[in-house]
């Protein structure tokens, strides 16, 4: 178990407690009590940091690196019913995006989302979870399979943003972008949008306009990372806190500004500590937005998602 520099304490008393327990089985001590102590005290603990979270230490419980993956995500829901689909039909498959067919229940969904690695290897391989143009070219390839068939389809968003090379400009990075903005809108579809980790700049709003845009309760969503906020304000990263602070970008804040539709609890300690019950979750809210979107017809459902965006940023002195 990796652990937060703001997650120290609960260490500590997580170290303690096996500590206890190893005394009581290597001796005839009885340490029922005292462990029943650090059981209360851990609890107490993990309570107050938890429920205390500064936006920078949210930022930090999305990049926690035990924290489920988008292919997590959609194995635990989808199980065997998962099929990939790979290529942009121009250039090349991008791995940090995937997508693919999935059911959860009886229900088809087109899955779509960044993918970002667990090790050096596969985070090279997954460019850090940063797509490339060909990858918002796979997306809106798959979105408009989904459209023509009628499946519904789920983005799950975590990304540190859209690849910034200069390769990447070469191929039309900003375009592709734009081009999956203006596609998402008039999909005739429902699309039910959940971002699971990061949702940074460009490379989140690329697969980030739906009927329902759900964000965990760990994640943060803005136009920019605090660390570049900092370097453009402050010519420094130490200033990260500040800028995480001033930009706004927990869900709290995002529900707040109504950016965003709902914020889906996370187990205390976030996703990485229970993943089997935020699976069960995102899977049940993914169900219960779709049971909600099905019965639209298209002109309604494409009406809804526009009024919706358009009304955005509005507001009277």
């Amino acid at each position: 178990m990796e652990y937060l520099d703001f997650e120290l304490p609960i260490k500590e008393l997580e170290e303690k407690y096996q500590q206890t327990l190893a005394i009581g089985s290597d001796s005839e001590v009885d340490v029922t009590a005292t462990c029943k102590q650090i059981e209360k005290k851990l609890k107490a603990t993990r309570k107050e940091i938890y429920g205390n979270l500064t936006p920078w230490q949210r930022v930090q419980m999305s990049r926690h690196p035990a924290r489920p993956y988008t292919l997590d995500y959609i194995k635990a829901i989808c199980g065997d019913t998962w099929l990939e689909l790979h290529g942009d039909r121009g250039v090349k498959d991008d791995k940090a995006m995937i997508g693919g067919l999935g059911k959860i229940g009886d229900q088809s969904f087109m899955f779509i989302g960044q993918q970002k690695g667990f090790n050096t290897k596969t985070r090279q391989y997954r460019n850090f979870g940063m797509a490339n143009p060909e990858g918002y070219r796979k997306a809106l390839r798959l979105m408009k399979s989904a459209e023509k068939f009628g499946v519904p389809v789920v983005c799950l968003i975590d990304t540190p943003g859209a690849y910034p090379g200069l390769e990447a400009e070469e191929r039309g990075q900003g375009e592709a972008i734009a081009r999956n903005i203006l596609e998402m809108t008039r999909l005739k579809v429902p699309i039910i949008v959940m971002i699971i980790g990061e949702g940074a700049s460009g490379g989140a709003l690329g697969i980030g306009v739906g009927d329902r845009v759900i964000m965990l309760e760990n994640t943060w969503c803005s136009v920019i990372s605090p660390e570049s906020c900092s370097s453009i304000l402050w010519r420094s990263w130490e200033f990260k806190e500040q800028a995480a602070d001033a930009l706004k970008l927990t869900a709290t804040d995002m529900k707040k500004m109504k950016l965003v539709d709902e914020i889906l609890k996370e187990p205390v300690g976030g996703a990485h500590t229970n993943r089997p019950d935020t699976f069960k979750a995102v899977s049940a809210c993914i169900l219960r937005h779709y049971e909600e979107l099905k019965v639209l017809k298209a002109p309604e459902l494409v009406e809804q998602r526009m009024d919706k965006y358009c009304n955005m940023g509005v507001y009277k002195e």
